[in-house]
């Protein structure tokens, strides 16, 4: 029955099929185009970085019709810089803009593919090897200086990473699902470490089941694996492109409100991937006019506002000066089960927490909910709850989720955030909870876009497990909720 429930929880956040899917956004940046004018010529090449080793590197570059390389200089794109070792697979889809005027280094990370060396993702010393990358290719007689990098997902990772790190000849970057910290967006959501992503550390760098279970806390080690702790440092122009299905869509909003004058936002209603062959795909002509724009000099327009973002599940593409664009409004929860306008009420209810792996079942945690809605409602931007609870142990976890209930019970899962009780001051520190005794939380969500229609409801759980996406570690025993409220922005 578990394999099961999870089948029936994935299908539920599905978006739309690519097919009949809505034109890009009508903005000259996303319409952008312009023909191939060269063939491709491909090198393997050995790129040293400082400390003597080298990364192991296709450079494609641009040729004449013989297949040898043309002359003059070109702008350079580090294209999906990962320790995925997928050379070849990249390389075919960096083939758009070698042919038209870029040069396109693929490049294995240090430890994976013909690289040489240690695999520790993210760490100080890939970022060197991709600081050193940069300025290498910035200085070859083909390059014209300008160097931009993109990459999804680890490659989205490792481009926000090397920006904050400043490399002189990086000019632009495009990072597709990235992080703002490792630590909070993926490995200890919350506090509490993700299920999910045992699997990827198993088959990609083994090492880091150990090195990352030694550092429950937020300490240097993360600090040196984020961008958040060094926003003042992401100053080169960025385009972030996010999917509102994506895990990592609480990162990328967050990089944009923290640095609103050089970011721009795009977010679609994509899951983990690129846009390309999704519902709603934005096509390429946005990533070939912000590389024209500021590594080629050429006349390419920039987006008409600094966010573009689909209404899911089917509201078309919106385009805001700021974000999040609306009003906030605050509901709480009351004894009855339904949310209400207004601020935190007493209440007092509880749940029994269960410590099986697997999707929660009945009287694993509480809901309430609004009464069915008179008209639609869009949820626009970040979701805050604050929570009222004691617990049975010394620490304890919350889950709070947010679905889109339809009057035939079909439910969508909205957004989503958990906190570990004893990191209810923050990740820096532990601070044990007394049993028994009440305490306030405040418990951040993912922020979201949708629009939910008129008859159906807002179902908000509170509950200790969310599994896979935290362990399922926290104590057994009864939780009481005295209190609790949920902070939405919505358009209209």
């Amino acid at each position: 029955m578990k394999a099961l429930a999870l089948v029936m929880t994935a299908t539920l956040l599905t978006p739309p099929t690519p097919a009949d899917g809505p034109a890009p956004p009508d903005d000259p940046f996303f319409g952008y185009d312009r023909p191939a004018t060269y063939e491709v010529h491909v090198a393997r090449t050995e790129v040293p970085v400082r400390d003597g080793s080298h990364l192991a590197c296709d450079l494609h570059r641009p040729a004449d019709a013989d297949g040898t390389p043309a002359t003059g200089r070109f702008p350079v794109i580090v294209y999906d810089y990962t320790a995925y070792d997928a050379l070849e697979q990249l390389g075919e889809a960096a083939r758009f803009y070698v042919t038209r005027g870029y040069v396109a280094a693929v490049c294995n990370a240090r430890g994976s593919g013909d690289s040489p060396g240690h695999l520790d993702p993210f760490g100080p010393q890939e970022q060197r090897d991709n600081y050193d990358l940069i300025e290498w290719l910035g200085v070859q007689p083909w390059s014209n200086g300008r160097v931009g990098q993109m990459g999804l997902s680890y490659g989205g990772h490792s481009t926000l990473l090397v920006a904050v790190n400043k490399p002189p000849h990086l000019a632009a970057i495009i990072p597709v699902d990235g992080i703002s910290d490792w630590y909070e967006n993926t490995i200890y959501r919350g506090g509490i470490y993700s299920a999910r992503i045992r699997e990827w550390q198993r088959n990609t760098a083994p090492d880091t089941l150990v090195t990352y279970a030694e550092h429950p806390l937020y300490d240097d080690f993360w600090r040196a694996r984020s961008v958040k702790a060094r926003w003042s440092d992401l100053d080169v122009p960025t385009l972030e492109v996010a999917g509102w299905y994506d895990r990592y869509r609480d990162g990328m909003v967050r990089n944009f409100l923290a640095r609103q004058d050089n970011v721009w936002l795009v977010a679609g209603p994509w899951e983990h991937g690129w846009p390309a062959g999704q519902y709603a795909d934005i096509g390429t002509g946005g990533f070939l006019a912000w590389w024209d724009h500021w590594l080629a000099g050429r006349p390419a327009p920039l987006p008409a506002k600094k966010v573009t973002s689909f209404e899911t599940p089917d509201g078309g593409w919106h385009q805001y000066d700021e974000w999040p664009p609306g009003d906030t409004r605050r509901l709480s929860f009351a004894r009855d089960g339904e949310l209400k306008p207004g601020g935190i009420r007493p209440i007092r209810a509880s749940y029994e927490v269960n410590t099986d792996e697997g999707p929660r079942t009945p009287g694993e945690g509480l809901e309430f909910r609004t009464r069915p809605l008179r008209h639609d409602l869009v949820l626009a931007g970040g979701v805050e709850a604050t929570i009222r609870a004691a617990f049975p142990a010394t620490d304890g976890a919350l889950a709070v989720i947010v679905d889109d209930v339809a009057p035939d019970g079909t439910r969508t899962r909205v957004t989503n955030g958990w906190l570990r009780a004893s990191h209810r001051f923050g990740h820096e520190r532990a601070v044990p909870v007394r049993p028994g005794v009440g305490y306030e939380l405040d418990v951040h969500l993912w922020p979201t876009h949708r629009r939910v229609a008129a008859g159906h409801h807002l179902e908000v759980t509170v509950a200790s497990d969310d599994y896979p996406e935290i362990d399922s570690d926290a104590p057994p025993g009864r939780v009481t909720i005295t209190g609790g409220t949920i902070e939405i922005t919505t358009t209209r």
